[in-house]
């Protein structure tokens, strides 16, 4: 491996020299291309920051002086350079290395950073706890990828600027986040470095080799808020940027060193990718960059298809996104009709209240999120457009169990969080063409509507057999023992147990609400009739569907058992998502459980207490008896 040793620890770094060290960052890269290629995960971020990196450890002392990443999809060189190379043949797999910093892991990572925009706020909290505590220590952090678009990022620079004390921002700016940043602050930048602004440098100095007071440059926003200013610095020369980072160190004050970087350095795929320079890739050939074969259609694809058709027929639609048009479908819509897409960088908080500004202007905005991202904007939600009523439209993607990504990235909530804005329907799609029919549905509401799917490759068609009022039936019992009530794609597993539960004996109709929040009272009337309802959802079951049903069933006076399944209120670990939905009971072996162990209770007369519905794992349900 040379000299990215298994066991490197950054005291090793700072015994080499200028050659060693660009060899270094030559075998990281072509660790990092050979490895990720493989396995899946942030590509283009790390090959960017790799000798800014590698400078930072070699200057500040990890983890005495904390290092936060932001977001943490760039951290992959850190792990490498503080000794988990030997993790990376099991990056973001069940039980292997996370894709993001991990307290569990190393001593290294402090924070578990993995949505962006957070990492100053940290920053501000953990130099005040220094200061109280009498102790002279810096706090360094890597923001990059976009992450200063966010308003959390500002709130934080807002705070630090006046509080003088030490805390180094390494600004990796490499003009993107997934695609280019967008805003007022990219072009800011462009000028700093566009003037060869060195000024922030020489006055950091002071001209002489005591460290100097931080005086803020004039001409620099940076400089505005009270930062000592630092760059542009080639974040892709050591020398430069450790020359750079021990000038900041030296300061009595906050810093913004500005480093100059490439996304997706010394990988020409990654150099030429137009779209995300291959911010993130799956399986694919280190060689080219591409998955070999054709990559099967996804939600997201459908949904970008689905959005663009309906759109010449609904002339008042416009989209809205925060910085990720690609990974969430837009795309399509953004190249059809640029002028009604909206991309307003890493902010979500101000993505929902501009929707509501543009459906009280008159347009029928559709608000296109990653669900676990879509959590920062609840209170904009709630307040700014559930409360005026608006016809906005969230679409969530990655909703329920991502997969590798993690505890942080899993949509596992919404359904419980956004479930609580009164007036919003949400809609949970089975298929492609539930989620085209639920889609133009929710464009023809004057009210705030959401629809939610998952990340993964596109299951195989559910047709309804019937239609009850508003819900699909997807099969029939005869005799009415159980009904089985699935949310979304759950609906395949849910009608394979059926199919198993038939064979043992057991009746079972299944049935797909569509809309599944607010419950509808026909699903509550037609619960009455059997002897067991089963509710199956990939969201947490504290707060989800499956509560609120069984809550409004009480509410009618039945006393009809009721068994919920769903994840648990916890955060759910890094892996496959089959092999995690399994794991919680989710699909059609954990059904089966389920219905055979709360009618084995309900026999027993015991469906009052926790039964168990899961044989992998810890999850019960409650139920009722008559």
């Amino acid at each position: 491996m040379g000299l990215l040793r298994t066991d490197l620890c950054p005291e090793d770094l700072r015994r080499l020299d200028a050659a060693e060290l660009a060899e270094l960052a030559a075998e990281i890269r072509s660790f990092l291309v050979e490895s990720v290629c493989r396995h899946g995960g942030h590509l283009g971020p790390n090959l960017g920051v790799v000798e800014v990196t590698i400078a930072m450890h070699r200057v500040f002392d990890s983890p005495r002086t904390p290092l936060v990443f932001d977001t943490g999809h760039q951290a992959y060189v850190h792990k490498l350079l503080t000794g988990r190379a030997a993790g990376f043949s099991q990056l973001r797999a069940a039980g292997g290395l996370s894709g993001y910093p991990n307290r569990a892991e190393s001593e290294h990572d402090l924070v578990e950073n993995s949505h962006a925009s957070t990492a100053l706020s940290y920053a501000d909290g953990l130099s005040k706890a220094f200061e109280l505590a009498g102790q002279d220590r810096p706090v360094v952090v890597l923001v990059g990828d976009g992450a200063l678009t966010g308003g959390l990022a500002w709130e934080a620079l807002n705070n630090l600027g006046t509080g003088g004390r030490r805390v180094v921002v390494v600004l990796n700016d490499n003009g993107r986040s997934y695609s280019p940043t967008v805003g007022g602050l990219p072009r800011h930048l462009a000028r700093l470095c566009d003037r060869g602004a060195y000024g922030g440098l020489q006055q950091l100095l002071g001209g002489g080799s005591a460290p100097a007071p931080v005086h803020p440059e004039p001409a620099n926003l940076f400089g505005e808020l009270g930062f000592g200013y630092v760059g542009p610095v080639d974040g892709h020369d050591v020398a430069a940027v450790e020359a750079a980072l021990r000038r900041a160190a030296a300061a009595t004050g906050p810093v913004v060193v500005h480093c100059r970087t490439q996304k997706g350095r010394g990988y020409p795929p990654a150099e030429t990718d137009p779209a995300d320079r291959l911010h993130t890739v799956g399986v694919v050939d280190p060689a080219t960059g591409r998955a070999a074969g054709a990559a099967p259609r996804t939600w997201t694809d459908a949904f970008g298809a689905t959005l663009v058709e309906l759109a010449e027929s609904h002339p008042k639609l416009v989209a809205v996104t925060a910085a990720m048009r690609g990974p969430t479908g837009l795309q399509p819509f953004a190249d059809a009709y640029p002028a009604r897409c909206f991309d307003v960088g890493i902010a979500e908080q101000h993505a929902v209240t501009s929707a509501a500004g543009l459906a009280l202007g008159g347009a029928h905005p559709v608000v296109a999120l990653y669900a676990t991202f879509a959590n920062r904007a609840f209170d904009q939600a709630l307040l700014d457009v559930g409360l005026h009523r608006l016809p906005v439209t969230f679409v969530l993607d990655r909703a329920g169990i991502t997969g590798p990504d993690g505890p942080s990235h899993h949509g596992m909530w919404d359904l419980a969080v956004f479930g609580a804005v009164p007036g919003l329907a949400v809609a949970a799609p089975r298929d492609p063409q539930t989620l085209a029919g639920e889609l133009a549905e929710a464009l023809e509401l004057p009210s705030p509507t959401m629809l939610r799917f998952p990340k993964s490759s596109l299951g195989p068609t559910v047709p309804a057999v019937e239609r009850w009022g508003r819900l699909d039936v997807l099969q029939v019992g005869a005799r009415r023992n159980v009904l089985l009530v699935c949310v979304g794609p759950t609906a395949v597993p849910a009608l394979a147990a059926a199919e198993r539960l038939t064979a043992s004996g057991v009746d079972s109709t299944v049935v797909d609400p569509r809309w599944v929040l607010p419950v509808d009272p026909e699903l509550v009337g037609l619960a009455d009739d059997y002897s067991l309802v089963v509710t199956v959802e990939d969201g947490v079951r504290a707060g989800g569907v499956g509560s609120r049903l069984a809550q409004s069933i009480a509410d009618s006076g039945s006393a009809v058992g009721v068994v919920n399944l769903g994840l648990p209120s916890e955060f759910v670990a890094h892996g496959g998502r089959a092999e995690l939905l399994g794991r919680h009971g989710l699909d059609a072996d954990g059904i089966c459980f389920a219905v055979q162990a709360a009618l084995h209770a309900r026999r027993s007369r015991r469906l009052d207490h926790a039964v168990p519905v899961n044989p992998r794992g810890p999850v019960a349900a409650a139920g009722r008896g008559r």
